[in-house]
Order: C-alpha cells, then structure tokens, then sequence
C-alpha cells in the first residue's frame, strides 16, 4: 500500500517529532520547531555536506520541466507556488512523513506540540488519494462521535475526496470554534459509509487522566506525547498515591495514541524503569545516534504493569510500549501497535520555513525495529464488546437468599465495593476489564518487597 504524507493532522503529527538539534535531545525538551538549529544540524550545514554533486543534465532537466510548468499548465501559476510544489513533491516522494512546511505548518506543529488548536480531534493520514483515521483524540468531536482508528474519511461536506482535492478537504477539517462540518466515514470492515455531522471545538488536550480503576488498582490514561505529557503524569500519578496509597498494580492505557515528542515518550518510559536501556535511535548523521538509558525511580515502586494497545498506538507511545516490554516491566495487551519505527527532525530554513524529514530509525532495547510490523502484544485482544445477557429473575442466587440462613459471624461488614460482579466495566470497554483481570494475577504473584 503506497502512502504519502499529508501536513500536519488535527492531532499530534503522526510521529516521533525532533524539533531541536538531535544532539540536545537528552538534555532538553524537543519544542520551538522555529528555531535556529545548531551548526552541525541545520539545514544549510547538512546541505553543504552532500557527499555527490547533481549533474548539469539533470538541471537542465529541472529547469526544462519548470518552464514548460510556467508556460503550458492549463492555469496560470506564479513562481513560488510552482517551487513550493517542487519541494513538496521531492519530500513526498522519500516516505509518508517528512514535509515542507511554511509558516502555517510550523504554526499548526506548535498548536500540536502544545495541544491547543481549533478543528476535530482526529490524526490523518493520506492513503492512496483518502484520508485515514489514525485515531481520535480522547473527549474531543471526533472522538464522541464515534469514530475509530482506521476508519477512512471518503467525503467532507458532500465532496468525494480524491488525489485531485485531497489537500483542500484536509484542510476544511480546521475551522473556527462552532463551526458545522459533514464528514462521510467508512468504517473499518464496513462497505456501509455514513455522515457524520460535527462542530468543530477550540481543541485542548489533556493527555494525562490518572484515576482508580479497583481498589488498590490505578488507570492511567496517556492520549498522546505532548511537550507536558511527562510532568503532568508525574503530577497526577503522586497525587493519586498520596490520596489512595501504593497501588498494587496499574493498566496504562496507550490505545488510540498517535505519538508525539521524542523526549517525552523517553521521560514517561522513564517514570516506570530503574534502570535499562529505553531506545535507541540510528541515522546517517551523527546528531541522529542517540542512546537513551532509564535513571533510578520508579514512580510505581515496581507494582506489576499492564498496558494496553491497538492499531492506533503509534511511534512515541510505541517507543513506551517496547522499552517497558523490552525491560520486562509491564505487559502488553490488545492489539498489534501501528508500526511506525522512524524519528523525524524539523530542520530549519529560515523564520518562516522548515524540512521535516526522516532522519533515524529508533530500535526497542532489544534491538527490534518496529517499522510497518509494529509491536505484537504479549495477550492478543479482538475488538470485541460485550453485552448483559438476558436471563430471567432468580428467586434464589445464594445461601443468603434462604429463609433462616445463618449469619457469617465474620462478614466484613457487606464490603462489596471491589469486583466487577454485574459485568459493568466488560460492557463498558472489554479490553480495559480483561487487562485489570491479568492484573490483578500478577499482582497475586508479586512476591513482597524486601524491606
């Protein structure tokens, strides 16, 4: 399946975003994609370094074609909008997610970064002349509405997407807070479109939600890799413990996650390894090679750990994924992740303009490259749900329900706050009632700390 890259979605661009020289990766956060890069990453040193020359034939070539452009294309276009489209066409043609990108771009990968802009809540891809659904975003439009990683958007406001329009019905996803859009979605394993009415929202993702799941029992939900993502989780995750105590295990919950920055995923990985390495990043320029290592602390002291995976679990959440598996530190259920195993680092030209490009692969602390295989969970889960089953009212469930029982002299005062008796939390997300299952098991198993 060819696929080509689209600008920056409505979420996190799909990827492991490196905004900043590569060789100050470990020692700050990867933000201001406009600013200056450091001699030995720029743009224009990394240009002067080309280790071949372009032959004259193929500027002649170039210059031939751009004429023939200015002069015989049925509309009359000027001269930056035929360079950007050469530009652009070069870069789209390397793989599905380095880019030019001007003012606007760069504007939309700060909103993304910071997780503040106006439009839906979903990540796209551009697949063979259609958009794809990567995964919504959590509590937005997209994701209330119903749609699901790998769902394909096939027209927006009554207009068929196709390889001619696709760049004009991307960018009618953003708009202006209230605004009303129609999107036709065809869901994934459907031949059934249906339409979607939306409004649009100001997007302000929190991607950290920390709560109980079962007493002794934390959630903690991550939705994507933001520049905040790894101190708000160590925020929420204190408080939480302060509140309810150390808990004897936690589900973390990656399901729908598109990525985002390199350092953020390593900072969370981070939080749950004493030591080990986290990943590995390779690439032809020396900036590129990186080695991340985990420091002592582990914010759960150890409690067994399960995380929960799917289609839509990408990049920076799959880096997270292979250093915790890798380390032997937590568990991986659900579904095969996306596979997308490459870091991109945004180079540069001037105040206006910047390359994003590819420029390493990131391998787990194994040495696997996950590029377009993704990570197997250790317990697969089908998309399943769940329903109550109908069954007729019984007269008599227990011995408590018998004339005359005797009383348990030992009750622990009708405690039943822990259990999933009635089935609640399997009808409301399957996935997420199977891994506190497994977790608790592992948790049974868990031998006592050493004081």
């Amino acid at each position: 399946m060819r696929q080509h890259p689209l600008r920056f979605a409505l979420a996190l661009a799909l990827g492991t975003v490196v905004a900043i020289p590569a060789a100050q990766a470990q020692h700050k956060p990867l933000k201001q994609p406009d600013a200056p890069a450091a001699s030995s990453s720029s743009a224009a040193a990394i240009a002067a370094k080309a280790d071949d020359e372009v032959s004259l034939d193929d500027i002649r070539n170039f210059t031939r074609v751009y004429q023939i452009v200015r002069q015989a294309y049925v509309e009359k276009l000027d001269n930056k909008t035929i360079m950007k489209a050469a530009i652009s066409g070069m870069l789209e043609n390397l793989d599905p997610h380095s880019e030019y990108l001007d003012k606007d771009g760069l504007d939309e990968l700060d909103e993304d970064t910071t997780g503040q802009y106006g439009g839906l809540g979903i990540e796209v891809l551009q697949v063979e002349g259609s958009l794809k659904i990567v995964s919504p975003i959590d509590d937005t439009p997209a994701s209330r509405a119903g749609i699901k990683p790998g769902d394909t958007i096939v027209k927006v406001d009554g207009m068929v997407i196709d390889g001619q329009n696709i760049d004009e019905a991307f960018k009618k996803l953003r708009g202006d807070p209230g605004s009303k859009i129609t999107l036709t979605i065809l869901h994934e394993k459907s031949d059934k479109p249906i339409d979607m009415p939306l409004v649009r929202e100001r997007i302000a993702v929190t991607s950290v939600k920390v709560r109980q799941l079962d007493p002794g029992y934390a959630y903690i939900r991550l939705s994507q890799f933001q520049e905040d993502t790894a101190t708000d989780m160590d925020k929420k995750l204190t408080d939480y413990i302060k509140k309810n105590g150390a808990p004897k295990g936690a589900v973390l919950d990656l399901r729908s996650n598109p990525g985002g920055l390199l350092t953020t995923a390593v900072a969370v990985a981070d939080a749950f390894l004493d030591s080990g390495t986290i990943v590995t990043t390779k690439g032809r320029l020396q900036d590129a090679n990186l080695n991340f290592e985990a420091h002592p602390g582990d914010l759960l002291k150890g409690a067994p750990m399960v995380i929960l995976t799917d289609n839509g679990t990408a990049s920076a959440a799959e880096i997270v994924s292979g250093a915790l598996k890798d380390n032997h530190r937590a568990l991986i259920m659900g579904r095969r992740t996306f596979g997308k195993g490459v870091v991109q680092t945004v180079l540069p030209l001037d105040q206006d303009h910047a390359v994003k490009i590819t420029t390493a692969r990131y391998y787990t602390p194994n040495g696997t490259s996950i590029q377009a295989e993704g990570i197997k969970p250790d317990i697969p889960l089908a998309d399943l749900a769940v329903n109550k089953s109908d069954t007729a009212p019984q007269l008599i469930g227990s011995e408590a329900d018998l004339r005359n029982h005797l009383a348990n002299e030992k009750a622990a005062g009708g405690d039943k706050s822990s259990g999933d008796d009635d089935g609640k939390l399997a009808i409301e997300d399957y996935a997420l009632s199977q891994a506190l299952n497994v977790l608790k098991g592992m948790a049974l198993n868990r031998q006592p700390a050493a004081k």
